[in-house]
């Protein structure tokens, strides 16, 4: 004898939705770093600057552009996606030195479901494993869940990449699996690793982030004395 629909196994309700906000490229202002939309004009110079140090071109590895050999090449892959709106760049800001340090991006938006990604992620390697990296990562989750109401926040990267699949982990995302033979990208394959952290895991993971921004989780040197997962455990 077959089920009735109403026999069926059905997904958890989701009482009152009515979907996310899409974000409008307003500063996320941090004690260390502002994101701002980005804008050629008043960032092109800093990037490339910033992005000279990596002089191996080694960031630009898992990324389907760069590196750029000049100013001029950054500005015209940065300057159409900066008047998109989906990807929706920021320009990363370091606050102390008053210059743009990195970029990263919310993408694949999907406010009808509540998903949104980070991407595009570029850190130069003043940017990269600092503590202003990862509160730039602070600053894009809590828009994502807190202001614009979205139910799931996706990372998306190279298989192969280790260094990303290890940054997202310790973000605070669930590997969820991965979607082989999925893009060609300078003349290669790409195995995409999926993960994710969804809105139920949200507030835990804002308090690990919370107590490892906490000014006195460093000493005076400014080394950590707890590590990020070790707060949001706790």
């Amino acid at each position: 004898m077959n089920a009735s629909p109403s026999d069926q196994p059905k997904g958890a309700p989701v009482p009152g939705w009515t979907g996310a906000q899409l974000p409008d490229g307003r500063p996320l202002q941090g004690r260390l770093c502002r994101l701002e939309r980005l804008d050629i004009a008043r960032h092109a110079s800093d990037l490339f600057a910033a992005y000279q140090a990596d002089s191996a071109g080694r960031n630009w590895t898992y990324l389907a552009y760069g590196p750029f050999a000049d100013q001029t090449a950054i500005e015209a892959f940065y300057g159409p996606m900066a008047e998109k709106q989906d990807p929706l760049f920021y320009a990363i800001v370091d606050l102390v030195a008053g210059k743009a340090v990195g970029v990263a991006s919310f993408l694949r938006m999907d406010p009808a479901n509540g998903v949104i990604e980070v991407g595009h992620i570029s850190y130069s390697p003043s940017l990269q494993r600092s503590t202003l990296a990862t509160e730039a990562m602070y600053l894009m989750m809590c828009h994502a869940f807190d202001d614009l109401g979205n139910r799931r926040y996706e990372w998306k990267c190279d298989d192969r990449n280790g260094p990303s699949r290890g940054a997202a982990a310790r973000l605070g995302f669930t590997f969820e699996g991965i979607f082989r033979q999925a893009m060609v990208y300078k003349g290669r394959n790409r195995d995409t690793a999926w993960l994710s952290i969804i809105d139920s895991e949200w507030p835990s993971v804002k308090a690990g982030f919370e107590a490892w921004l906490d000014p006195a989780n460093f000493d005076a040197d400014g080394r950590q004395l707890r590590r990020l997962e070790d707060c949001r455990e706790a």
